[in-house]
């Protein structure tokens, strides 16, 4: 059972552990204990067995129980064991949720009053509590995140799981649908073991009702502010990363032509290297304590660009150049040719830009090629191997980099000036900006761009 603390997952433990032939055996791998409150053993394991093998203490649960075995595992439980359960088309998932702001301050209540669970609707006890809206909001993100990964998990395994609610829990119907999925007999009655806790309405359980609902009404719940992303994922490309021979510096790039300036740069200590696998790329970093790591940015527009020219016009990317010309109608001059005239440039690269946002949008069936996707995507890929320590601004290169190199301990060496892109401050104008910043609004966005300026 997928869950969170407050969901009510003690209350579907008991009806479940009241099912011919099912067994929940609590929290297995909560941190502080094995399977309830105060419990450090179970199954023969202790929690030191537990964590020299968590997923011994499955295949125990599996031989040492009759029927069906499982236990409740939330979000900050041990994550050796997610993959495995996750991947698994035998074990039955069953994914309860709860409201994140009831469950948020049941949770702040228990904290107060130490009641997490009710038996005796005499012992009853009751708190309000003061609402925090940068706690609600990491509570929120955390709920959301996990959701997300569970959700991940069972599409790319091809399986389905049970969902129920909260405020569905205490439906038998509901549960005996419950029971008919994982394929034991309905229950005739819910167990009247658990009492509910706070009842009352959320308003009245904390002190400052009005800075809640001021501080819920600002959530985007629905996450419109959002930039949609349908750009494959990149790999982290280890390979093209570049060392420096003779100084800790390991440069990894984002293809644009900043990559020669800087390759350039790197060879100055003592000369370059590159071409790392995975392995030998960790290798190198053991063996340099005080490495830093760094990668340089472009301007979306002047990137697209160079890529344009680069690749497109020169005839580079055949394939794609006549995709383009064929199919989606770019007006270009003949292979390895400029256009004539400043205005037919300028038609063609705004036709390129608009081509750009379908591709990167996953609309066109062409490779999304690294030297024109996005950037955001690339440092996402990075950081399936490791995100840079510093992420440079070609703008500001010459201070960026001397500042690796006073990081490190060395005397910096002369960057190369930047070659004048005098082609794009000749068509530049605001149409060709706009294009720009809607193909790539995510590094508008999360780089903090200004419009490019010739």
């Amino acid at each position: 059972m997928f869950a969170e603390m407050r969901t009510g997952s003690n209350f579907l433990e008991a009806n479940l552990n009241t099912m011919a032939g099912v067994t929940c055996h609590g929290e297995m791998f909560n941190p502080h204990f094995i399977g309830k409150l105060n419990q450090t053993s179970f199954l023969g394991f202790s929690m030191a067995d537990r964590a020299t093998d968590p997923l011994a203490l499955i295949r125990a649960a599996r031989t040492q129980t009759t029927g069906l075995a499982g236990f409740r595992y939330f979000h900050d439980h041990d994550p050796r064991v997610l993959e495995p359960v996750l991947e698994d088309p035998a074990c039955a998932k069953i994914i309860l949720t709860r409201n994140p702001i009831e469950s948020y301050v049941s949770w702040k209540i228990a904290q107060e009053t130490g009641q997490w669970k009710l038996t005796n609707s005499k012992k009853l006890k009751t708190a309000q509590v003061l609402f925090d809206a940068a706690e609600f909001e990491a509570h929120l993100a955390g709920l959301q995140a996990f959701q997300v990964r569970l959700m991940h998990g069972l599409q790319v395994t091809g399986q389905t799981a049970f969902y129920i609610d909260y405020d569905d829990i205490n439906d038998l119907d509901v549960l005996n649908g419950l029971a008919a999925f994982l394929g034991v007999p309905p229950l005739e009655r819910l167990d009247g073991s658990l009492k509910k806790q706070n009842p009352e309405e959320i308003s009245e359980k904390v002190l400052n009702p009005e800075e809640m609902e001021r501080a819920l009404s600002r959530l985007d719940r629905f996450n419109l502010a959002r930039t949609p992303n349908f750009e494959p994922r990149r790999p982290p490309m280890v390979p093209a990363f570049v060392a420096a021979r003779k100084a800790p510096l390991l440069y990894m790039p984002v293809r644009s032509n900043v990559v020669p300036r800087v390759t350039d740069w790197l060879a100055s200590f003592g000369g370059a290297e590159s071409d790392f696998t995975q392995k030998t790329l960790r290798q190198w970093k053991r063996a340099r304590p005080g490495h830093r790591s760094f990668t340089v940015v472009r301007h979306p527009l002047a990137r697209a660009h160079d890529a344009f020219v680069d690749q497109i016009l020169t005839g580079t990317f055949h394939e794609i150049r006549n995709q383009l010309e064929k199919v989606y109608k770019l007006p270009l001059p003949a292979a390895g040719k400029h256009y004539g005239d400043k205005y037919a440039h300028q038609a063609g690269f705004l036709a390129f830009l608009k081509w750009l946002k379908l591709n990167l949008s996953g609309q066109t069936g062409t490779r999304v090629d690294a030297c024109w996707a996005s950037q955001t995507a690339v440092l996402q890929g990075f950081a399936q191997f490791q995100g840079p320590d510093l992420v440079l601004r070609e703008d500001r290169l010459a201070e960026g980099l001397a500042y690796l190199a006073d990081e490190v301990g060395k005397a910096c060496p002369a960057l190369a000036p930047a070659p004048q892109d005098e082609m794009l401050a000749t068509v530049y104008d605001d149409e060709l900006e706009a294009a720009a910043r809607e193909a790539y609004a995510r590094d508008y966005v999360g780089f903090g761009f200004r419009d490019w300026s010739a």
